[in-house]
């Protein structure tokens, strides 16, 4: 575990580059070992209980996801302003925000969490989920909403232990509940033989695990923070600016969620069930490129909000620039594995269905051709939240999946069948890519002439002085 000693105020004087790498690759292994449970945790379901156990997963996703939103929202919303105010040197509102983010955390994901365990089967029959899935489909979600509250509370909290200067311990809180996961799915699923719940309920073992080691942290040595039941008290101006800053992200996950919907709904009416268990597996294999993208996000996040809030303006733009990079690169080299191996990829979740491994390779190619420039898009719509400007991001994250997705969802397939549900994904990245371009160029020029008003502002003191 890293020192306590550790401050923030590095963030503002240290080697951008140094600073980069000792932020994001703890939050990228992190994500990656989070993205790889998803395939591990995938891959178990599709020996051990079949293409229904994968299409059942895919398909109520978007109930997963919902969930996870309200965690996005209070999370990260939090943490950027978290960063913004130690920047500003306001370190008096530091635990205010942690207490006030900590009461949502527990309060709001109950607005997802009840309703689903009383209204399951028909919620799930309105998201599209089929007779032959429905009885896999209401086990895993009833029992991994048992859990929910430690799954939104677990990745919210983890923000703060990043901003608070202890990258790596952050990343053993996702370690800690992959690596669990991962372990207990084995033996629920093919020692136990509890099938597709074995999976749900390793899955919420390991997010309160995740939650009790979060809450010790706050609770040791190594942080002079903690939650307090004082700093709880509703602060509603402050709450609201978590929310709008947060609002990005959580317009990210719901936009996926009607994506999903949307998505799901022309699987099964262009290529039925096997179709929609084919989009899970391209969904597992590219998650394990996007996962790492957020890690770098949560390592820029604090750098670049910190240096926003003291007007060092150059620090801004130069970890935007590396972060960017650092990105094209990644997702350059994933895609080229996927694109070169695409029939290994789905023969990982199962060997034995001929239909699922032919379009499962077919569909990941697909999907993933215009992943290489995801990676620009991705950072430029974290770089706005990370400034405090969440209407431009949101509008960069509502772009993609909202504005210019789901009505491809609808117009591809009637020209090319389930093929062109497939093809609106690459679309969309390619043209939502050119409005994050547009954005960042008036954005750059800004901030550019920021930095010229604070150099005029520096000479002319000194001539006075």
């Amino acid at each position: 575990m890293e020192s306590s000693t550790y401050s923030t105020d590095r963030i503002g004087v240290e080697n951008i580059r140094h600073l980069l790498i000792t932020f994001s690759v703890p939050a990228i292994v992190g994500m990656l070992v989070s993205a790889l449970y998803n395939i591990v945790d995938r891959i178990f379901v599709g020996q051990g209980v079949g293409p229904e156990g994968l299409a059942s997963i895919a398909v109520t996703m978007p109930i997963l996801m919902t969930n996870m939103a309200f965690s996005v929202i209070v999370g990260v919303g939090a943490n950027a302003l978290f960063s913004i105010k130690l920047g500003e040197g306001r370190r008096d509102m530091v635990e205010r925000i942690m207490g006030n983010a900590f009461l949502m955390l527990f309060l709001i994901p109950l607005l997802v969490i009840i309703p689903v365990l009383l209204f399951t089967e028909p919620l799930l029959r309105f998201i599209g989920v089929t007779p032959a899935l429905m009885p896999y489909a209401v086990k895993y979600t009833r029992i991994l909403m048992y859990g929910g509250v430690f799954a939104a509370m677990s990745p919210g909290i983890n923000h703060f232990i990043r901003s608070d200067g202890h990258p790596k311990t952050s990343m053993f809180t996702q370690l800690l509940g992959a690596v669990l996961n991962t372990i207990l799915d084995p033996i629920f699923i093919f020692v136990f033989h509890w099938g597709i719940e074995g999976a749900a309920w390793a899955t919420v073992i390991a997010q309160t695990a995740s939650f009790v080691w979060v809450m010790y942290y706050f609770n040791s040595p190594l942080t002079k923070l903690r939650f307090r039941i004082r700093a709880m008290k509703p602060d509603f101006r402050l709450d609201l600016s978590i929310l709008a800053i947060g609002f990005a992200p959580f317009a990210m996950h719901m936009a996926m969620n009607v994506m999903n919907l949307a998505l799901n709904k022309n699987l099964l009416q262009y290529g039925g069930d096997i179709a929609v268990a084919a989009m899970g597996v391209v969904y597992s294999v590219v998650i394990v490129i996007m996962m790492p993208l957020q890690g770098l996000n949560q390592g820029a996040q604090p750098i670049i909000g910190f240096n926003y809030g003291a007007r060092k303006y150059d620090r801004v733009i130069t970890t935007y620039r590396l972060a960017v990079i650092y990105a094209t690169v990644f997702v350059c080299t994933g895609t080229a594995i996927i694109e070169l191996f695409p029939d290994l990829c789905v023969r990982l979740f199962n060997s034995e269905s001929t239909e699922l491994m032919d379009l499962g390779a077919k569909a990941l190619r697909i999907c993933s051709c215009m992943v290489p420039i995801i990676g620009f898009q991705v950072i430029t719509s974290n770089f706005f939240q990370a400034v405090g400007k969440p209407l431009q991001s949101t509008f960069l994250s509502l772009s993609r999946q909202f504005l210019i997705l789901i009505p491809l969802i609808y117009i591809l397939p009637k020209f090319f069948g389930v093929m062109g549900v497939y093809c609106a994904l690459p679309v969309a990245d390619f043209l939502s890519a050119i409005i994050a371009s547009l954005l960042m160029f008036f954005e750059m020029k800004s901030l550019k002439r920021l930095m010229k008003k604070q150099q005029t502002e520096i000479s002319e003191e000194q001539s006075h002085s």
